[in-house]
């Protein structure tokens, strides 16, 4: 049992302190037979934990990582199994100029796997200060930058740039990889498809399912289908919404009412902590963003109420030479479901509602992230030339 705790070991957790901090469940998965595999971990807050994924590409005697994660022990040896049958790491590429998320993992992958070669997405930048690449611990003489310094693997895989758009502080930028022997786009961020389902590395801890799957904090973590799917569910809302229209955070003196009860008492439970109130309607927010049994494809959309309400006409860009893929077949996001099912049409469906009325609209669940933008901009921490 201690092995297994210190073979999920991340130390440098405290350098971005997302749950489930210092220990990380990784998974394996085959996405497209002999070809692609996913190593998958969760994070979030509070609870609100959703899969994010590093693709594993197989590449001409050897293998392609895109968007790193942390190399606990478990990872590393779990990637071995693909090294000792495909051969050696060969590449890591950072498609993403701005997702830390994806970032805080690279410096360690780079010192484990020396002899890889490093491609970054370009503007590259870090807070508060701006930092060289060297002092973020990504080596920079075996670094080079996608575009600027060509593309890696150009006979098998087309590269394509989403942005840059300024943030202010930085810019949002990622690079798609579409690798033409599975007719398959890797994506980071823009690109997602939900389903119903909870993912598989759920399984090995349910936690947060359980957790946001009652009504109040008095309530004991009971595990079942049912409470995992609702669970899920609300996770869904959370990430997508940050503050889900059908939410109400009840006050100090409700939440306290039920915490510390008897059963309770622990980390597991939050002490029985439960800071939220959901409306008898919640589960009507799902019609829009989660698919039953097929993904929901779509635009994710925090990104498309903090990143693309000005910037439209640069994500129809990117969603048009994505069409000009014609035989693309699966997509593989780094969140949520994967590989999904994906078509030149699916990018067209996504340009329909870019460009229709439905876009602009501000349903409830909208609300906090359209205000959240406002205000940033309000603030100047938004510039108003979002397309410089």
């Amino acid at each position: 049992m201690v092995e297994e705790m210190s073979n999920k070991n991340w130390n440098w957790w405290p350098l971005f302190p997302l749950y489930p901090y210092g220990q990380k469940k990784t998974i394996l998965r085959e996405l497209i037979p002999n070809q692609i595999w996913s190593l998958e971990q969760i994070q979030g807050l509070y609870y609100v934990a959703v899969p994010i994924r590093m693709t594993v590409i197989k590449i001409d005697n050897g293998l392609m990582l895109i968007n790193p994660l942390p190399p606990t022990k478990e990872l590393v040896n779990e990637l071995k199994k693909l090294i000792s049958i495909h051969g050696k790491v060969k590449t890591v590429v950072l498609p993403s100029a701005s997702g830390l998320e994806h970032k805080i993992g690279l410096p360690a992958l780079a010192r484990i796997f020396k002899d890889a070669e490093i491609w970054l997405c370009p503007g590259q930048w870090s807070f508060p200060i701006n930092l060289p690449l060297d002092f973020l611990g990504i080596p920079s003489k075996r670094t080079r930058i996608l575009f600027e310094d060509g593309t890696p693997y150009k006979d098998v895989c087309t590269w394509s740039s989403l942005g840059p758009i300024n943030l202010g502080l930085g810019r949002y930028q990622e690079v798609s990889c579409y690798h033409s022997p599975t007719r398959t786009l890797i994506v980071t961020d823009a690109i997602i498809g939900i389903s119903s389902k909870p993912p598989e590395i759920f399984d090995f801890d349910p936690t947060p399912l359980l957790f946001h799957s009652r009504e109040r904090g008095d309530e004991p973590l009971v595990d079942s289908v049912e409470k995992r799917k609702k669970g899920w569910a609300r996770l869904v809302l959370f990430s997508s919404f940050l503050k889900p229209g059908k939410l109400k955070i009840p006050s100090l003196k409700q939440i306290f009412k039920y915490s510390f009860k008897t059963d309770l008492r622990n980390k597991r439970s939050h002490f029985g902590i439960y800071p939220f109130m959901w409306d008898e309607d919640w589960e009507s927010s799902l019609v829009e963003i989660m698919g039953d049994d097929i993904p929901m494809i779509q635009i994710a959309p925090v990104l498309k109420k903090l990143i693309f309400p000005r910037s439209k006409e640069i994500l129809i860009g990117w969603l048009e030479e994505i069409k000009t893929l014609k035989d693309i077949k699966y997509l593989i996001p780094a969140h949520f479901s994967a590989p999904i099912k994906f078509k030149v049409a699916d990018s067209q469906k996504l340009i329909n509602e870019i460009n229709s009325e439905k876009w602009d609209i501000l349903p409830e669940d909208n609300k906090f992230l359209m205000n959240l933008y406002k205000k940033l901009f309000e603030l100047g921490i938004i510039p108003e030339e979002v397309n410089s």
